[in-house]
């Protein structure tokens, strides 16, 4: 029986087709109870859609999902009554107060009496909005309306949660103060299934999908995954003192001078720095260093760092396309 309850969510060739496009294409997944488990992948990777499909919204075109012990198709209604799903846009009422909004999905979940009463001040604490409980949802500010719809989420307890972006366009301290509460939830138990498109979030997962046209590129622990990076990584910052008008000139040029260099394996640009991949790095950081300066490019710092996740997915990404020829 413990077996049995592994897995809150089990995919098996998951897919979704919208006419010429699969958005989802034989999606295998396995999430175990308690995890905080993130989706990553670029706009159009079909991280919403696989949502979507999870949360009974929208039937597969082949494949199965199972969500709770139940199939997402046959069972729809037992899954929604044991999940919590937060969509990109969530319908807050901009005319009702926080206190309001609650009591209207409490209405929706038919929670009543001494529990709604409960669990509306537990959740105002929790989400840190009980000084705000009157103010209309219209006038709060956007990560206080993120809190809000996830209160709303949870107002009935539920097994799992899904969400879909959920700190899009807010400020970094509200992004942090979000996942500070969805860490006290993985405290409680909660399996919280969650797509972002900010790789520091990613980091805080338990596990990480990466998901590139449809399909998932690998699904680890974040550690994992940075480890698939192949090689060490230098950090430069080039500059270019004879040509403050254009910044930019320099980091280009410093990509062409060591993108060809024995030993160098990728190349990414990241703000105003350049990350060198390369196969030993204490070996190469001389050679890479005189390629610059031969190109007239000033080199400001260089130092070695450990590859984040956004290196990671940068560069497994690019290796999906050229293993598949490309974009085109």
């Amino acid at each position: 029986m413990a077996e049995q309850n592994k897995y809150v969510i089990e995919t098996e060739r998951l897919t979704r087709r919208f006419k010429a496009v699969t958005a989802v294409d034989g999606l295998d997944l396995s999430v175990r109870r308690g995890e905080i488990f993130g989706l990553v992948g670029p706009d159009g990777a079909g991280k919403t859609t696989t949502i979507r499909m999870l949360c009974a919204i929208m039937d597969p075109t082949e494949g199965s999902a199972q969500v709770a012990g139940f199939d997402t198709v046959r069972d729809a209604e037992q899954i929604k009554r044991r999940i919590g799903y937060m969509a990109q846009r969530f319908n807050l009422y901009g005319d009702l107060t926080v206190s309001e909004n609650l009591d209207f999905f409490a209405d929706i979940f038919q929670v009543r009496g001494r529990t709604r009463a409960e669990r509306k001040e537990r959740l105002l604490e929790f989400a840190r909005l009980t000084e705000f409980r009157k103010r209309r949802a219209a006038h709060l500010s956007g990560g206080m309306q993120k809190k809000l719809a996830l209160a709303c989420t949870l107002i009935h307890q539920p097994e799992i949660i899904f969400l879909d972006e959920p700190t899009t366009g807010v400020d970094p301290v509200s992004r942090r103060e979000f996942w500070d509460i969805l860490t006290e939830l993985h405290l409680q138990d909660i399996t919280i299934f969650v797509s972002t498109p900010y790789m520091d979030e990613a980091e805080r997962c338990s596990r990480v999908g990466l998901m590139y046209q449809g399909q998932m590129i690998v699904c680890d622990v974040p550690d994992q995954i940075k480890g698939l990076v192949a090689g060490e990584l230098l950090e430069l910052r080039p500059g270019d003192a004879s040509d403050t008008s254009a910044p930019g000139r320099s980091l280009r040029r410093a990509e062409q001078a060591v993108s060809g260099l024995e030993g160098v394996l990728e190349v990414q640009t990241y703000g105003d720095l350049l990350h060198v991949f390369v196969d030993d790095a204490a070996s190469r950081q001389e050679a890479v260093v005189d390629a610059l300066r031969t190109a007239e490019v000033q080199v400001i710092d260089v130092r070695q760092v450990r590859p984040r996740m956004e290196e990671a997915f940068i560069s497994l990404v690019r290796r999906q396309e050229g293993a598949s020829g490309g974009l085109g």
